[in-house]
């Protein structure tokens, strides 16, 4: 598929475009990341994405591990050590973007160094995902935008300001097929901070298209991002939240990934198209249960019609509301009983 038509397929206003974020859930296991695979397919989402970097390019020796990863169970130092363990080769990311060829689902991943942006595009990866700790780091970025590929850009931890600069370097670049995803970074991210609004934000400020990488516990968030119009989701799954690892404890189990999908496909067709009229499934009531011209009493022929003989009541086959003023003073043209409905045909 050219990546103008994957562009247009993720922006898409009556398909949410669902990514199951697998990231770093695999622990580093090749078979675990397949399973994964196959159940971000069964559940029916859209891409299933993963992480690429070069661990000892991307993380000194001297970074400790977050809060987060501190509580996670993993028996590490460094972030550099904890991360080291999760790092694919190119040759795993091979056999992983096989499989979801084979399983007909999008292999995604964010990319964190200059080196795997080019492994990827050597690979044919179709779509590239920057990860929000790098919406402030312009060689990458720029690196990124020119191997012309849609891009979907994380804005956790960002002012207005920096996104702004980062769109900017891109569209510089001659890249302009970017998806803005708001995002909160904190694992999880608590629900009274997620400020979902802050996509319409993003929406006005940069007229370009938005969704939603989604940090918090349960899908609640989700399903509000999509009903305030997140064209994107993106949520972390795991197999099983008490895996050892950073992220486990934050992502939705097998079950809940599903659900999740088959709850925002419910919202999808619910939005519409924004478009205010007469739905087929109103068509059978819409006599039923609207009003029309009826006669309070038996009304001889010829007999003047007047507020006295006639009021309105169901069903709506008759002279609309909006109409009675014009047979008031009007003759009627045959006998008509109380009750019986008062149709044009009958007035002189």
């Amino acid at each position: 598929m050219h990546s103008s038509s994957i562009y247009e397929k993720i922006c898409s206003c009556n398909h949410v475009f669902i990514i199951a974020e697998a990231g770093v859930n695999h622990n580093g296991s090749l078979d675990t990341a397949k399973k994964m695979i196959d159940v971000a397919k069964s559940a029916g989402c859209d891409a299933v994405k993963f992480q690429s970097f070069k661990a000892e390019k991307v993380i000194s020796q001297q970074a400790s591990l977050a809060p987060y990863q501190q509580t996670s169970g993993i028996n590490a130092s460094s972030q550099l050590e904890m991360v080291k363990r999760l790092e694919f080769s190119e040759a795993e990311h091979i056999e992983l973007m096989n499989y979801c060829s084979k399983q007909d689902i999008l292999f995604l991943s964010s990319v964190f160094d200059e080196d795997s942006v080019d492994m990827l595009q050597r690979l044919g990866v179709k779509v590239f995902k920057i990860p929000s700790g790098e919406i402030t780091n312009i060689p990458l970025l720029c690196h990124i935008a020119c191997k012309r590929r849609p891009i979907l850009l994380s804005t956790g931890m960002s002012t207005l300001n920096e996104i702004a600069e980062a769109v900017n370097a891109i569209s510089l670049c001659g890249n302009n097929e970017i998806v803005l995803l708001h995002c909160v970074s904190a694992y999880p991210a608590p629900i009274e901070e997620v400020n979902l609004k802050a996509m319409n934000t993003l929406k006005e400020r940069f007229s370009l298209p938005v969704g939603f990488s989604d940090h918090t516990e349960g899908i609640v968030a989700s399903v509000a991002a999509v009903a305030l119009g997140a064209q994107v989701i993106e949520k972390h799954f795991t197999l099983d939240k008490n895996m050892e690892g950073p992220d486990h404890k934050a992502s939705l189990e097998p079950e809940e990934l599903r659900h999740m999908v088959e709850v925002l496909r419910l919202i999808e067709k619910a939005i519409g198209d924004g478009e205010k009229k007469l739905c087929p499934c109103e068509k059978e009531n819409v006599m039923l249960v609207r009003k029309s011209v009826v006669a309070v009493k038996d009304i001889a022929k010829g007999q003047i019609f007047s507020k006295e003989n006639i009021t309105l009541k169901r069903p709506g086959y008759g002279i609309q509301p909006s109409d009675m003023k014009k047979i008031i003073g009007c003759t009627a043209k045959v006998d008509i009983k109380a009750d019986e409905i008062v149709t044009w045909e009958k007035v002189l």
